[in-house]
């Protein structure tokens, strides 16, 4: 449902065009590299909370999620002023076409008002999942989609809005979302913290940060990467950046099986690891495993099935349909790869280790994918399809990294044991 609302952007401005696709899309990476904060603080409330919930610390569970509170009006509130102050530059910085740079900064600068609320919808959403409940997030996020599409319907095609009338649908999709997902937060018994737990605890901020810096660093890597990804990719045209980046978007459906199995994980490990359970860890590390791996064969095989008439639900640019197929029905090979990588986030993040995803993601999004894409869209002038032969090198190097490094680790705990 969380990945569902900029799909149903991109799907309804879609129908306005290749230019307004552009203005929507031109974006989207930036997007992703601010939403590397609340997702860090994400990370590191979801490992300290679903750990002191299994262990049965009622008080700490209860002081993390006002510590969360704390930090979410923080960065939320700079967030929002840095995304402002620069909205008007990052069209250029994307290399986007002149005629849609306007557009395109009015869609960041509105949207980017919902900041504050998009970390509260983020960071509490952990906090409720690290207690197990995954359904409660999910209501919120259908209700939010729900809106956002009826908005969208209205203001774009009926008042006439175009771009401006999503971009105002969001705003309040999101804004709502993140006012629901605090209210769900209170309601919960386990989380529903004291007055005197708003207090700065200096103590519980330094976990906090000792797991989100380096979720931070691995996140921003990455999302700074698929900026200067994106960049070289747009420089080969509109046509082939609106492909690629409705592409993109595509693709991430089918991503959710793996990111949902890989938020299941991190609960339940981190549950496990504060009942002092190793049995428990082990069973749920090797399940997690076994069937991410399995759902994202089974993804994999329906995205290559259905590339063409996905990417027509999106625009009715026969090119753009044409390019976008071709990169999806490439990408879907490497799908189990990817539900590899995302399970082993998910088991690492659950214990707290941060760090090591912090540094493959790096190396891999750096010495492969920016590297490779450079040499063959800067170098070589290549077309989209030897650009996602890239990204996906990238993904599969980073699943293999991950897995090796968690099988040395295992065997080095129990040669100690």
């Amino acid at each position: 449902m969380s990945i569902l609302l900029q799909y149903v952007d991109t799907a309804m401005v879609g129908r306005l065009g290749e230019q307004a696709t552009a203005a929507v899309s031109t974006t989207t990476t930036i997007n992703w590299l601010i939403g590397c904060v609340p997702h860090a603080l994400g990370v590191a409330i979801m490992a300290l909370t679903a750990r002191a919930n299994g262990s049965g610390d009622e008080k700490t569970t209860k002081k993390l999620t006002a510590q969360a509170l704390r930090l979410t009006i923080i960065y939320g509130l700079i967030l929002t002023a840095i995304c402002e102050v620069l909205s008007p530059y990052i069209p250029v910085w994307m290399h986007a076409a002149p005629e849609i740079r306007s557009e395109a900064t009015m869609y960041f600068s509105i949207i980017s008002l919902s900041l504050l609320f998009r970390t509260s919808a983020i960071v509490f959403a952990t906090s409720i999942r690290a207690v197990k409940d995954t359904k409660t997030p999910m209501v919120i996020n259908l209700m939010t989609n729900v809106l956002n599409a009826g908005l969208n319907y209205l203001l774009i095609y009926k008042v006439g809005l175009g771009v401006k009338g999503a971009a105002i649908a969001t705003l309040i999709s999101y804004t709502l979302s993140g006012i629901a997902m605090y209210i769900a937060v209170r309601s919960k018994v386990a989380l529903r913290w004291d007055k005197e737990d708003t207090k700065a605890d200096r103590e519980l901020q330094d976990k906090i940060y000792k797991i989100a810096i380096p979720a931070f660093g691995g996140s921003a890597a990455s999302c700074l990467g698929y900026v200067v990804f994106a960049s070289m990719v747009s420089s080969l045209g509109t046509t082939v950046f609106a492909a690629h980046s409705i592409a993109v978007e595509a693709e991430t459906l089918f991503y959710i099986p793996g990111y949902g199995f890989r938020t299941a994980t991190s609960s339940l490990i981190g549950n496990a690891l504060g009942e002092k359970d190793k049995n428990k860890v082990d069973i749920t590390q090797k399940i997690s495993i076994i069937i991410t791996v399995s759902a994202m064969f089974i993804s994999g095989i329906f995205l290559f099935v259905i590339a063409r008439p996905l990417m027509g639900i999106f625009t009715e640019s026969e090119a753009v349909i044409s390019l976008g197929a071709m990169a999806l029905k490439l990408v879907a090979f490497s799908e189990p790869f990817f539900g590899l990588m995302v399970v082993m986030e998910g088991i690492f993040y659950g214990e707290g280790k941060t760090r090591e995803v912090f540094i493959v993601e790096t190396l891999s999004m750096w010495g492969i994918r920016i590297l490779s894409t450079f040499i063959c869209v800067a170098v070589l002038k290549l077309g989209l399809r030897e650009v996602w032969y890239c990204m996906i090198a990238d993904n599969i190097f980073k699943a293999v990294m991950l897995y090796n490094v968690f099988v040395w680790q295992r065997r080095k705990a129990r040669s100690k044991n």
